[in-house]
């Protein structure tokens, strides 16, 4: 009978030791994180000698404050919890730095065309189209910009959903719940064209994503519009879903495409 207090307080002494091993693993999950998001969105550059990663690097801590500088958040220079937090919401796939850092010289001409070269299994073509031309009259309520589809050549703006490796595009997507578009800024070739991750659940209603609004946001992307620091704004690049019918451009995002194409 003395052995069971033995087992008892080995039982409790293993209990409490065996959380150790997944703070490990959630540890090399942050840094692989950390790494994957800076490089994205960061412009963190790989180590060119292929040394071990560390979150202690100066290049490291920099980007980490420039991006709590972009979000809003305490600039530590570390990984905390709420920088984790954020660096895990969906959003655009499109650099927060770099050649969308400021706002980009748009197109030439104010009448452009855009074209639908597939389409997701999520909704309706219907449904589908309805929201691309509703994103697009976001744009055009604002501003002199006017939009034509065509069905066939190519357009201005090509827009299509894709997986992972997609086509010729130099950029890949990650599977569901990380990237959701990402589009390329006015120009010729891949210029303009905007790209929708198919593992995505895309809905015109507040499940999953709703496509109208990230339409909406990838259009300013390819209008030539960057990433606005403010929340409230369209160009924000984190997904939030607001009722689209009460949806409003913010005054930023008014600005921003009336600075290139005029009111």
């Amino acid at each position: 009978m003395k052995t069971l207090p033995f087992l008892l307080l080995l039982y409790v002494t293993f209990s409490y030791a065996f959380p150790v091993l997944p703070e490990k693993d959630n540890e090399g999950e942050n840094t692989q994180l950390v790494q994957e998001y800076l490089q994205k969105f960061y412009e963190l550059q790989p180590d060119p000698e292929h040394l071990a990663w560390r979150r202690s690097s100066s290049s490291v801590i920099e980007k980490i404050k420039k991006m709590q500088e972009f979000f809003g958040l305490e600039v530590t220079g570390k990984p905390d919890p709420e920088t984790l937090e954020v660096m895990q919401k969906p959003r655009c796939g499109v650099p927060d730095v770099g050649q969308y850092g400021v706002i980009l010289p748009g197109w030439k001409k104010t009448k452009l065309t855009y074209r639908i070269v597939n389409y997701t299994p999520d909704m309706t073509r219907a449904d589908v189209d309805k929201a691309i031309q509703k994103a697009f009259k976001v744009w055009s309520t604002v501003s002199p910009l006017t939009f034509t589809r065509i069905h066939k050549g190519i357009a201005d703006i090509m827009i299509a959903f894709g997986s992972r490796a997609h086509g010729r595009c130099p950029r890949y997507f990650d599977g569901p719940l990380g990237v959701l578009g990402h589009a390329f800024p006015p120009g010729n070739g891949i210029g303009g064209d905007v790209h929708f991750d198919e593992d995505e659940q895309w809905t015109d209603g507040s499940a999953g994503f709703n496509l109208f609004l990230v339409a909406a946001h990838e259009f300013g992307h390819a209008l030539g519009l960057s990433h606005s620091t403010d929340t409230r704004a369209l160009m924000f690049p984190n997904y939030a879903y607001v009722n689209p019918s009460e949806f409003p451009l913010s005054p930023d995002d008014i600005n921003g495409i009336q600075a290139i194409y005029g009111e």
